[in-house]
């Protein structure tokens, strides 16, 4: 898959790209979720082209925070603070970081509330545009800390397509936004880490074959892990063993068989998939802020 353009940008996708230029004015601050796991793989490049814009601030929520490799999480933490971004780790169904939210909101808002206050204008409700690629968290965060708010939730992505303002119990309004992705991943890792992490629909992909790629990353990245879950040996895994290798092996060993002994690929492939994105092999990053500078 890293050599390949997966193209992925259907009608509902451009026309949230103009809906979030057109409801910029009306916000005050951008909640940018973006996956832990693939920081760079679900940063929507359009997203800071739009916002740079017209000068709202973005708060960028290191969402599934729980499921992503701790250190590495620092690392981002560090790398964002350097690089003079606003950053927040959360995990919107644990609750992880929900709490310091307002408090970063109102922080990074603090001249613009001074401002407000100088105006008369103290009571005034500060408004966020929440945004991020599909399957990243923006419905979990919203049935969070909204009241009588029940957003639609799936593990797929392209279920939320409508904005929707929401008032919220940390005193802030937002406004939920469908998924974004860009029209085509010319970067071939991208789209493949995106494939793994759920955020383009499993129907467009070929199951099989990420499933088989995403253990040859996991091999490399983190082999003890993966050679725990799926009893595994983890000196092959790291004297490089063949990534279909592996994950015929893990279909042996978990006695997906299709008649006749041959591996059943698709039951294989997603048992793979879904145990690594429910975090069931272990805290996994695929990218880390090395060599990106400063």
């Amino acid at each position: 898959m890293t050599n390949e353009t997966i193209q992925w940008f259907p009608g509902h996708m451009a026309k949230t790209h103009r809906l979030i230029a057109e409801n910029l004015p009306a916000v005050d601050i951008v909640l940018e979720l973006l996956d832990a796991r693939a920081m760079i793989s679900s940063q929507n490049p359009e997203i800071r082209k739009i916002t740079g814009k017209f000068q709202r601030p973005v708060l960028t929520l290191m969402n599934k925070s729980d499921l992503s490799d701790g250190e590495t999480n620092r690392k981002w933490l560090d790398y964002n603070q350097k690089n003079g971004r606003y950053a927040l780790l959360t995990d919107c169904k644990s609750g992880t970081g929900i709490n310091e939210l307002s408090a970063k909101i109102k922080s990074v808002l603090s001249e613009k509330t001074e401002r407000y206050k100088n105006r008369g204008m103290a009571g005034r409700r500060l408004r966020a545009m929440v945004v991020g690629i599909p399957n990243v968290g923006k419905s979990s965060l919203l049935n969070r800390i909204c009241r009588n708010v029940k957003a639609k939730v799936e593990d797929r992505p392209g279920v939320t397509r409508e904005k929707q303002w929401v008032s919220s119990e940390i005193g802030i309004d937002l406004l939920d936004m469908p998924g974004m992705l860009w029209p085509k991943f010319e970067n071939g890792q991208i789209g493949q880490n995106l494939a793994f992490i759920g955020s383009v629909k499993d129907d467009v992909l070929d199951l099989a074959d990420t499933a088989v790629k995403l253990c040859g990353v996991l091999a490399q990245k983190y082999p003890e892990a993966l050679a725990l879950r799926y009893r595994l040996d983890v000196s092959g895994l790291k004297a490089g063993a063949d990534p279909y290798g592996i994950f015929s092996q893990i279909g042996k060993n978990r006695g997906l068989v299709a008649p006749g002994g041959e591996i059943d690929h698709e039951r294989c492939a997603k048992t793979i998939l879904t145990e690594f994105r429910g975090g069931k092999i272990g805290r996994i990053s695929l990218e880390e802020p090395d060599g990106l500078g400063t």
